[in-house]
C-alpha cells in the first residue's frame, strides 16, 4: 500500500487515513480490463479527469491493442471497459469490439452520445454508425448525462450538448437499448455540478426515468452517480474558484468504510494508450502507474502476468478520498 503524492491533496494522506481506521483496500481478482485508447474527444467538459479535448493526439496502436486482446482471453477477466476520450475516435475501436465480441466477452463502451452526430474532429469521419454496431455487438453503452435539464447539461459539457444527446439516447432506444428484455443496456452517468457530492443513486434514477420519459420518451437502464475527482480539469476549476480546499474536507468528512470495500481498483486494471498499467482511470491521468514485476520501470500489458497484476500493491493519493466519499463512487457508479 503506497502513497503518491501527485494529486497534491494539502496533506490529507489517504494510506494513514484508511490505516488509523483498520481499513484495508488490496486487489481481490482482475474481472475487468479498462483500456483507455485515446484523448481525442469531440467535446472537452469542465469536469472531465482525463482533459479530453479535440486537440489531445493520443491513439493506442494496433500492437498494443492485440496485446490487450491477448490479455483478455484469459477466462479469469470478463468485462472489456473502454474508455477514452471519445474511444470510437481510435481507428482500431471497431477491431477491438468485434475480437471481444467473438471471445464472449461483455463489453463496456463509455460513449459520449454526441459523437455519434460529430463524428472524428480530425478527419471528418461520421460516426452515425455507431448505435446499430453497438446492438449487433451486444455492447453495454455507458454514456455521461449530468442532467435531465437542459440548462444544467450544457453548463457542464458545452451548448448543444443535451439536444444531440436526446437524439442519440433515441437512436439507441430504436435498436433496443434500454428496452425490457432486450438484453441491450444502455446506463447513464451523473456528475453533479460543481462542487457536490452526487445525490443519493436509486432516488436520483427514479426522477431521471420519470423526466427522460415524460419530456423526451427516452428509456434506459441505471444511473450511475459518480463524484467529480480533485484532479486535473475539475482541479483547477476548483482552485480558481477557491473551492479546492473546502471540497476536499468535503469527501474527507464524508470518507464510508462501506465505499471502501468496493472500489473499483479492487478487480479490474487501467491500461493507457501506451500500454502502461494503472490502478484505476484516475491514477493514469496522474502518472501513478503500477511498478513492473521484477523492478526497472513500470509495468505495462507486454511484461505483466495475471499473477503480478492482482497481486500488486496499489497507489493512494487524496484523490482516493472522492471514491470512497458518500455512497462511493466508482465506474460503475455508488459502491455502498
Amino acid at each position: 500500500m503506497t502513497e503518491h503524492n501527485g494529486s497534491n491533496g494539502g496533506g490529507r494522506n489517504f494510506s494513514a487515513f484508511i490505516k488509523d481506521r483498520n481499513v484495508s483496500i488490496t486487489p481481490r481478482s482482475l474481472k475487468t480490463l479498462q483500456v483507455n485508447v485515446t484523448k481525442l474527444c469531440n467535446q472537452a467538459c469542465v469536469h472531465c479527469h482525463v482533459d479530453a479535448s479535440p486537440k489531445r493526439t493520443e491513439q493506442m496502436d494496433i500492437k498494443t491493442i492485440n496485446r490487450c486482446l491477448e490479455i483478455l482471453s484469459d477466462e479469469k477477466v470478463e468485462t472489456l471497459d473502454i474508455t477514452g476520450g471519445a474511444p470510437e475516435l481510435n481507428p482500431h475501436f471497431d477491431h477491438l469490439v468485434r475480437r471481444a465480441a467473438e471471445m464472449g466477452k461483455h463489453i463496456i463502451v463509455r460513449h459520449n452520445l454526441t459523437v455519434t452526430f460529430d463524428g472524428n474532429p480530425v478527419t471528418g469521419e461520421s460516426k452515425e454508425y455507431l448505435p446499430e454496431f453497438f446492438a449487433r455487438h451486444g455492447v453495454e453503452v455507458v454514456s455521461s448525462l449530468p442532467h435531465y435539464d437542459e440548462y444544467f447539461t450544457d453548463k457542464q459539457r458545452g451548448r448543444g450538448v443535451f439536444e444531440k444527446s436526446v437524439r442519440s439516447a433515441l437512436l439507441l432506444n430504436e435498436q433496443g437499448y434500454g428496452g425490457e428484455g432486450s438484453g441491450l443496456v444502455l446506463n447513464f452517468v451523473h456528475n453533479p455540478p460543481g462542487e457536490y457530492l452526487p445525490s443519493e443513486q436509486t432516488g436520483l434514477e427514479k426522477t431521471f426515468k420519470e423526466k427522460l420519459k415524460s419530456r423526451h420518451g427516452i428509456e434506459f437502464n441505471n444511473l450511475y452517480c459518480i463524484t467529480n475527482m480533485p484532479i486535473n480539469r475539475f482541479r483547477q476549476w476548483l482552485i480558481r474558484e477557491n473551492k479546492y480546499s473546502s471540497y476536499m474536507d468535503k469527501i474527507v468528512s464524508a470518507f464510508n468504510p462501506s465505499a471502501a470495500e468496493g472500489v473499483m481498483c479492487r478487480d479490474m486494471i487501467s491500461v493507457d494508450h501506451n500500454g502502461n498499467l494503472y490502478d484505476c482511470d484516475f491514477n493514469q491521468m496522474l502518472g501513478m502507474g503500477v511498478p513492473a514485476e521484477n523492478g526497472g520501470g513500470g509495468a505495462t500489458v507486454f511484461n505483466s502476468s495475471h499473477e503480478s497484476i492482482v497481486g500488486r500493491d496499489i497507489k493512494f493519493g487524496s484523490h482516493c478520498f472522492g471514491c470512497t466519499a458518500g455512497g462511493g463512487s466508482s465506474c460503475g457508479g455508488q459502491t455502498a
